[in-house]
């Protein structure tokens, strides 16, 4: 498992290198920074891919932060679960209706309990996927559109969605990280699966080792 972490860890090291030579290009035209939390709000599902490397950043932290963010990640599912009782341990989204959590509520200012007093994310190096491509339009080398949204405090003054210098090859990218999600699955499950999802708040909340994953 920790072999199939630190190829994922790898990935994600070149979407950094591509939000890097996005703001090379760009320059002012994009706000997005380490430091900044504007859009560390609400409920963001992420893989359970995601959530195993979110615990391995969580675990290093010192144990007074890391039982302040449980506190918060424990309220955070007691809410979610007034909303869905079935909403129990291994705390898998897509067990659910798929209507009720694809689409959260955009008015949920409820700020990612992994943040810092001062709005920095706390396990910053082993963030999601999804944290880390948000902001920017992710638009294929080969002008496929995996996403054509983008933060509000970027490209004030330019339309991103006709600057090729911002494309990449996020298509290759997501089969990488699918392939990747297949084998972590099988490992933990017993089989190969590419939809398991979950919250930040209870991702941290998973036990990999005593979940019941094979039933």
């Amino acid at each position: 498992m920790d072999i199939i972490l630190k190829q994922y860890k790898n990935l994600l090291a070149t979407v950094d290198q591509w939000f890097d030579r996005c703001i090379e290009s760009a320059g002012t035209e994009i706000s997005c920074r380490r430091g900044c939390s504007a859009c560390c709000r609400g409920l963001f599902e992420i893989s359970l891919l995601d959530a195993a490397l979110l615990q391995k950043g969580f675990s290093i932290l010192d144990e007074n932060c890391r039982q302040r963010i449980l506190g918060k990640s424990r309220a955070r599912l007691h809410s979610l679960q007034q909303q869905w009782p079935d909403f129990q341990e291994p705390f898998i989204l897509n067990t659910l209706p798929h209507e009720e959590w694809f689409e959260m509520p955009e008015e949920d200012m409820t700020p990612c309990p992994l943040l810092s007093d001062d709005g920095t994310c706390l396990v910053y190096q082993f963030r999601p996927m999804t944290c880390r491509l948000h902001g920017l339009p992710n638009i294929d080398v080969s002008g496929e559109s995996f996403s054509d949204e983008y933060c509000s405090l970027n490209f004030l003054d330019t339309n991103p969605l006709e600057m090729k210098e911002l494309r990449w090859e996020f298509r290759k990218t997501f089969e990488q990280e699918f392939e990747l999600l297949g084998s972590f699955s099988e490992k933990i499950t017993g089989r190969r699966q590419l939809e398991l999802d979950t919250f930040i708040p209870t991702a941290l909340l998973i036990d990999f080792n005593r979940a019941g994953w094979h039933q």
